[in-house]
C-alpha cells in the first residue's frame, strides 16, 4: 500500500495542531503597502495566505491567477501576502521584483525576501508553495504546486466560520495599497514582429493588447484587441499575411488579420491544460497551458508551451494541435522529441533546418532539427547560470526569453536576466556579447541591418547597430541560491507526502491514482531508484563517489469528491516537480520528505 492511501483523515479546523507562524522578514522590504512594513501582529484577526513565489516561474504565475477569485470573494477576511523568494540573481534585485509585481498585476502586499530568510523559516522546498495562517497566528496548512484553489477556498470558509464563532475574526479592508499608475505608450512589452508595411506589431503584455508602432518604433498607430487578450506574448506572421498571437493567460492562440483588425480564436479552450487532458485533437477542443511564443516552421505553427515544458504544433490545414516535443518533465534532456525535457520554453526562431528555442528555466539555447531530435547549444541545467562568453560548452546565460535568427546563420539571444543581447555562432561554437545595459530584453527583430530589441522593463523598443566585434564583459557564474539538503551516502528514502483535501479521496476507480518519476543531475548520482512508478515513495541509492548533485522528482496524484450520492464526482489532479540540490555528507539525513498537497500543520 502506498503512503498516500494510508494517510490519516484530516482533522477538522478546530483540532488542527497549534504551530505558531514565524515572523515575516526580508531585507528587500515591502511592496504594495504604501511604504509600511507589515508584521503578523498587524494581520492578527485575518486569515493570511502566504504565497512563496519567484517571478521567473510559470507555475507561480499560474497560482497568481488561480488566487484572484479567492482574493476578491474573501477580501474582508483574507489577506494574501506574496513572499518573493528568488531563484536567479536578477530576481534578488528590488527594482526587478517591483517591476514583476506591476507586470503580473499582483494586488496584494509582497515581501521582498532576497536572502530567502522567510523561505527558510517556513521550511519551504519548492516554488510555488502556499501556507495558510489562521486569525490567531497559527499555521494550519501548506500546499506545494498548482491547483489548490478549491482546497484553500474550503479551508478559508471553515476558518471564517470557526473564528467568527470564537470572536477572533476581524473583518474589514486589508493592508493593500495600490501603486500610482505610470503613463507610457507600452507597458512591459513581450514580443514584436516587423509587418510588411515596415511598422512593428508589439504584444503590450501588461495592458492586455497589441500595439502597432510606426517604423520609428515609437509612434503609436493603433491599439488592437482591448478586452480580448490577457497578457499576450508571442507573435508570428503566417504565409497568408495573418498573425498568430500567443494569448498566454487565456491559454489560447488567436489569429489577427492586420488589414481589418479582426481577431479569431484558433486554438485552446480558455482553460489550462492539466495532466490527463488530451494532448492532440481539434484545436478549439484541446486545453493549452501558457503558450509563450509561436513560430512558423515546416508548414505548421510551433508553440513554446511554457506552462507544461513542451513544444506543440498547430496545423492550419487540419485545424488540429498536438504535442511535438517534450514530456512535461522539467529539465534539460536532449534526444528524440518524444523523450526530450524542456524547462519553460519561452522564445522561438525558425530557419530552414532548425527551430531555435530559448529554454528559460535552464538558461539554455536549444534547437530541434528536421529529423525530430533536440540538441543543446548553450546551457547545462536548472541550477547553473551566469554571464560568461567563449566556447558554448562553458558559456552561461541567465533566463533568456527570446531568440532571433541572423543572416549569417548565427542567432541573437535576448539574455533577459543579464540585461544583454548575446550571439551564438554554430560555425565556431562561440558565444559573444553584442550589447549590455538593456533592461530585461525579451525579444529582438532584424530591420535593415539593425536589430530592434524589446526592452520589456524599459517599456520600449530600442534600435541597435549590430556590432562587428563583441562587447567585453566580466565573466560571472552562479548557482541557484537555495541551500543544498545534506543527505547521507548510500540509501535515501524519498517520501512524497500526499493527503487528499477535505471532502476528497484518491481516485482509484481505474487503477493507481499516483505516479512518481525520479532522475538526477548528473545521472551517475543515482546508482538505483531512477525511473517511474506508482508508489509515492522510493528507495534511492546514492553514489558515494560524488559529493553533490540534484534530484529531479515529479509526483502526481488524482483525487475525487468523496460523496457516495454523487454519480459523477468532480476530480482533481495534483502535480508538483521538484529539483532538490543535495550534498552528500556522513552527517546527512537518510529520509527526504516532500509535500505534494495540503497537509495539516
Amino acid at each position: 500500500m502506498n503512503d498516500a492511501a494510508s494517510a490519516p483523515t484530516p482533522a477538522p479546523a478546530s483540532r488542527r495542531a497549534r504551530v505558531r507562524a514565524p515572523e515575516l522578514i526580508g531585507k528587500g522590504g515591502w511592496l504594495n503597502t504604501g511604504g509600511d512594513d507589515l508584521t503578523l501582529a498587524d494581520l492578527r484577526g485575518k486569515i493570511v495566505l502566504l504565497d512563496f513565489w519567484t517571478f521567473c516561474c510559470v507555475n507561480c504565475l499560474h497560482v497568481l491567477d488561480e488566487l484572484r477569485d479567492l482574493e476578491e470573494k474573501h477580501r474582508d477576511t483574507l489577506v494574501i501576502v506574496g513572499v518573493h523568494s528568488p531563484k536567479f540573481v536578477h530576481e534578488a534585485e528590488h527594482q526587478a521584483v517591483g517591476d514583476a509585481v506591476e507586470r503580473y498585476e499582483v494586488h496584494h502586499p509582497v515581501l521582498d525576501d532576497p536572502e530567502l530568510a522567510t523561505w527558510k523559516q517556513y521550511a519551504v522546498r519548492a516554488w510555488p508553495t502556499l501556507v495558510v495562517i489562521d486569525p490567531e497566528g497559527y499555521v494550519v496548512a501548506q500546499h506545494a504546486g498548482e491547483g489548490h484553489a478549491n482546497a484553500i477556498r474550503t479551508l478559508v470558509e471553515e476558518l471564517e466560520a470557526e473564528h467568527e464563532a470564537k470572536g477572533t475574526l476581524r473583518r474589514g479592508d486589508g493592508p493593500y495599497v495600490a501603486p500610482e499608475p505610470v503613463a507610457t505608450d507600452l507597458r512591459f512589452p513581450g514580443k514584436a514582429i516587423l509587418l510588411p508595411s515596415g511598422n512593428f506589431l508589439v504584444s503590450d503584455t501588461t495592458r492586455h493588447q497589441l500595439v502597432e508602432l510606426a517604423a520609428d518604433g515609437e509612434t503609436v498607430v493603433r491599439r488592437i484587441g482591448e478586452g480580448v487578450f490577457r497578457e499576450p506574448q508571442g507573435l508570428a506572421q503566417l504565409p497568408d499575411g495573418t498573425v498568430v498571437v500567443a494569448d498566454t493567460v487565456n491559454h489560447a492562440l488567436r489569429v489577427l488579420d492586420p488589414a481589418t483588425g479582426a481577431i479569431e480564436r484558433i486554438a485552446g479552450t480558455g482553460k489550462q491544460w492539466w495532466q490527463g487532458s488530451p494532448t492532440s485533437g481539434p484545436a478549439l477542443d484541446v486545453d493549452l497551458s501558457s503558450p509563450w511564443d509561436v513560430a512558423w516552421w515546416q508548414g505548421k505553427v510551433w508553440i513554446a508551451m511554457a506552462g507544461v515544458h513542451q513544444l506543440w504544433t498547430y496545423d492550419p490545414a487540419t485545424k488540429t494541435v498536438e504535442v511535438a516535443a517534450g514530456t512535461t518533465n522539467e529539465g534539460l534532456v536532449d534526444g528524440p522529441v518524444a523523450e526530450a525535457w524542456f524547462a519553460q520554453p519561452s522564445g522561438l526562431a525558425a530557419t530552414e533546418d532548425r527551430l531555435w528555442v530559448a529554454d528559460s528555466e535552464t538558461s539554455a539555447l536549444r534547437w530541434v532539427d528536421t529529423e525530430g531530435v533536440v540538441h543543446t547549444a548553450v546551457g547545462t541545467g536548472l541550477f547553473d547560470f551566469g554571464h560568461r562568453d567563449g566556447a558554448a560548452g562553458q558559456a552561461l546565460l541567465q533566463h533568456p526569453l527570446g531568440v532571433t535568427a541572423l543572416p549569417d546563420g548565427s542567432v541573437a539571444v535576448s539574455d533577459t536576466y543579464n540585461h544583454a543581447l548575446r550571439r551564438y555562432d554554430p560555425a565556431s561554437g562561440e558565444v559573444t556579447t553584442l550589447a549590455t545595459d538593456l533592461r530585461e530584453p525579451s525579444d529582438a527583430v532584424l530591420v535593415d541591418g539593425d536589430i530592434v530589441v524589446v526592452e520589456s522593463a524599459r517599456h520600449r523598443l530600442t534600435r541597435l547597430r549590430l556590432p562587428e566585434e563583441a562587447v567585453q564583459v566580466e565573466a560571472v557564474a552562479h548557482r541557484t541560491r537555495r541551500e543544498a539538503t545534506e543527505v547521507a551516502p548510500g540509501r535515501l528514502r524519498l517520501d512524497v507526502v500526499f493527503q487528499a483535501p477535505n471532502g476528497q479521496k484518491l481516485d482509484e476507480r481505474y487503477g493507481p491514482s499516483t505516479r512518481l518519476l525520479v532522475s538526477s543531475t548528473p545521472p551517475e548520482l543515482l546508482l538505483a531508484g531512477e525511473g517511474t512508478g506508482t508508489d509515492l515513495f522510493r528507495e534511492l541509492d546514492l553514489n558515494p563517489e560524488l559529493t553533490e548533485g540534484v534530484l529531479h522528482v515529479s509526483a502526481m496524484a488524482a483525487s475525487c469528491d468523496d460523496d457516495p450520492a454523487n454519480e459523477y464526482p468532480a476530480c482533481h489532479v495534483h502535480q508538483q516537480d521538484w529539483g532538490v540540490p543535495v550534498k552528500i555528507t556522513e552527517a546527512g539525513v537518510s529520509r527526504l520528505p516532500l509535500i505534494l498537497a495540503g497537509m495539516d500543520a
